[in-house]
Protein backbone atom coordinates (compact mmCIF):
# COMPACT_ATOMS: atom_id res chain seq x y z
CA UNK A 1 0.00 0.00 0.00
CA UNK A 2 1.61 3.56 -0.86
CA UNK A 3 0.44 6.02 1.23
CA UNK A 4 0.78 9.65 -0.13
CA UNK A 5 2.53 12.27 1.74
CA UNK A 6 -0.33 13.81 3.43
CA UNK A 7 -1.57 10.73 5.04
CA UNK A 8 2.14 9.93 6.54
CA UNK A 9 2.49 13.38 7.69
CA UNK A 10 -0.10 15.64 9.36
CA UNK A 11 -0.27 18.48 6.76
CA UNK A 12 -0.06 21.79 7.33
CA UNK A 13 -1.97 23.75 10.49
CA UNK A 14 -2.17 27.56 10.16
CA UNK A 15 -2.63 27.61 14.09
CA UNK A 16 0.03 25.34 15.03
CA UNK A 17 2.01 27.71 12.74
CA UNK A 18 0.53 30.48 13.98
CA UNK A 19 1.01 29.21 17.74
CA UNK A 20 4.48 28.60 17.20
CA UNK A 21 5.52 32.18 16.02
CA UNK A 22 3.65 33.60 18.99
CA UNK A 23 5.61 31.68 21.62
CA UNK A 24 8.90 32.81 19.96
CA UNK A 25 8.11 35.84 19.32
CA UNK A 26 6.82 36.53 23.19
CA UNK A 27 9.65 34.54 24.31
CA UNK A 28 12.37 37.57 22.70
CA UNK A 29 9.99 40.09 23.56
CA UNK A 30 9.81 38.63 27.32
CA UNK A 31 13.83 38.22 27.20
CA UNK A 32 14.18 41.96 25.97
CA UNK A 33 12.02 43.54 28.75
CA UNK A 34 13.40 41.13 31.57
CA UNK A 35 15.60 43.97 33.39
CA UNK A 36 12.01 45.42 33.73
CA UNK A 37 10.55 42.78 35.31
CA UNK A 38 7.76 42.11 33.36
CA UNK A 39 6.64 40.81 30.02
CA UNK A 40 5.57 41.93 27.10
CA UNK A 41 1.51 40.71 27.80
CA UNK A 42 1.83 42.73 31.36
CA UNK A 43 3.85 45.63 29.14
CA UNK A 44 0.64 45.80 26.59
CA UNK A 45 -1.47 45.72 29.34
CA UNK A 46 -0.03 48.47 31.03
CA UNK A 47 0.39 50.66 28.06
CA UNK A 48 -3.09 50.40 27.13
CA UNK A 49 -4.40 51.21 30.79
CA UNK A 50 -1.52 54.27 30.66
CA UNK A 51 -3.59 55.50 27.28
CA UNK A 52 -6.79 54.84 27.72
CA UNK A 53 -7.40 54.63 31.96
CA UNK A 54 -8.79 54.03 33.88
CA UNK A 55 -10.92 51.76 32.04
CA UNK A 56 -13.48 48.93 32.50
CA UNK A 57 -12.85 45.23 32.35
CA UNK A 58 -14.78 44.98 29.24
CA UNK A 59 -12.71 48.00 27.60
CA UNK A 60 -9.66 46.99 28.14
CA UNK A 61 -10.09 42.55 27.08
CA UNK A 62 -11.40 44.26 23.42
CA UNK A 63 -8.67 46.56 23.08
CA UNK A 64 -6.12 43.81 24.13
CA UNK A 65 -8.35 41.10 22.19
CA UNK A 66 -8.82 38.80 25.13
CA UNK A 67 -11.52 37.58 26.60
CA UNK A 68 -12.51 38.84 30.00
CA UNK A 69 -11.71 35.85 31.70
CA UNK A 70 -8.27 35.53 30.35
CA UNK A 71 -8.02 39.39 31.09
CA UNK A 72 -8.88 39.38 34.87
CA UNK A 73 -6.03 36.27 35.06
CA UNK A 74 -3.70 38.58 33.32
CA UNK A 75 -4.27 41.35 35.94
CA UNK A 76 -4.13 39.91 38.83
CA UNK A 77 -0.25 39.62 38.91
CA UNK A 78 0.05 43.40 38.02
CA UNK A 79 -2.33 44.12 41.13
CA UNK A 80 -0.03 41.86 43.41
CA UNK A 81 2.57 43.83 41.98
CA UNK A 82 1.13 47.40 42.31
CA UNK A 83 1.38 48.29 38.77
CA UNK A 84 -2.26 48.74 38.64
CA UNK A 85 -5.51 48.66 41.03
CA UNK A 86 -9.29 48.78 40.72
CA UNK A 87 -11.31 52.01 41.16
CA UNK A 88 -14.88 52.91 41.52
CA UNK A 89 -16.98 52.69 38.35
CA UNK A 90 -20.05 54.77 37.16
CA UNK A 91 -21.43 51.48 36.68
CA UNK A 92 -21.37 49.29 40.15
CA UNK A 93 -21.31 45.85 38.50
CA UNK A 94 -18.40 47.01 36.41
CA UNK A 95 -14.36 47.70 38.05
CA UNK A 96 -11.71 49.86 36.23
CA UNK A 97 -8.48 49.21 36.61
CA UNK A 98 -6.04 52.38 36.75
CA UNK A 99 -2.37 52.38 36.75
CA UNK A 100 -0.62 53.46 39.79
CA UNK A 101 2.77 55.47 40.03
CA UNK A 102 4.53 52.25 40.07
CA UNK A 103 3.15 50.72 37.05
CA UNK A 104 3.65 54.19 35.47
CA UNK A 105 7.38 53.65 36.67
CA UNK A 106 7.48 50.26 35.35
CA UNK A 107 6.44 51.27 32.04
CA UNK A 108 9.30 54.58 31.87
CA UNK A 109 11.79 51.63 32.67
CA UNK A 110 10.45 48.92 30.08
CA UNK A 111 9.81 51.36 27.52
CA UNK A 112 12.95 51.55 26.58
CA UNK A 113 13.63 47.88 26.12
CA UNK A 114 10.73 47.17 24.13
CA UNK A 115 11.77 49.90 21.55
CA UNK A 116 14.94 48.12 21.17
CA UNK A 117 13.76 44.93 20.42
CA UNK A 118 10.86 46.28 18.53
CA UNK A 119 13.57 48.02 16.35
CA UNK A 120 15.51 45.20 16.32
CA UNK A 121 12.54 42.79 14.99
CA UNK A 122 11.34 45.43 12.29
CA UNK A 123 15.10 45.60 11.13
CA UNK A 124 15.45 41.81 10.95
CA UNK A 125 11.67 41.59 8.94
CA UNK A 126 11.42 43.86 5.75
CA UNK A 127 8.39 46.77 5.58
CA UNK A 128 6.59 44.33 3.15
CA UNK A 129 6.85 41.59 6.22
CA UNK A 130 5.70 44.00 8.78
CA UNK A 131 2.46 45.04 7.00
CA UNK A 132 1.60 41.79 5.61
CA UNK A 133 1.89 40.63 9.45
CA UNK A 134 -0.07 43.04 10.35
CA UNK A 135 -2.71 42.83 7.93
CA UNK A 136 -3.02 38.77 8.62
CA UNK A 137 -3.68 39.65 12.22
CA UNK A 138 -6.36 42.29 11.24
CA UNK A 139 -7.40 39.63 8.62
CA UNK A 140 -7.76 36.79 12.02
CA UNK A 141 -9.77 39.51 13.73
CA UNK A 142 -12.08 40.02 10.93
CA UNK A 143 -12.63 35.89 10.78
CA UNK A 144 -13.35 35.85 14.41
CA UNK A 145 -15.61 38.79 14.56
CA UNK A 146 -17.83 37.19 11.69
CA UNK A 147 -17.67 33.11 13.50
CA UNK A 148 -18.97 35.67 16.76
CA UNK A 149 -21.52 37.33 15.02
CA UNK A 150 -22.83 33.55 13.15
CA UNK A 151 -22.80 32.34 16.58
CA UNK A 152 -24.84 35.00 18.09
CA UNK A 153 -27.22 35.03 15.59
Amino acid sequence: MNKSKTEKAPSFCACMAMRMASRTITKIYDQALKPSGIKVTQFSILMNIKTHGPVNISTLAKLQHLDRTTLVRNLKPLEIAKLLESVPSNNPRERQVHITDHGLKTIKIALPYWKTIQRKISNKLNLEQLNLLESFANSLEDVVASEDEAISR
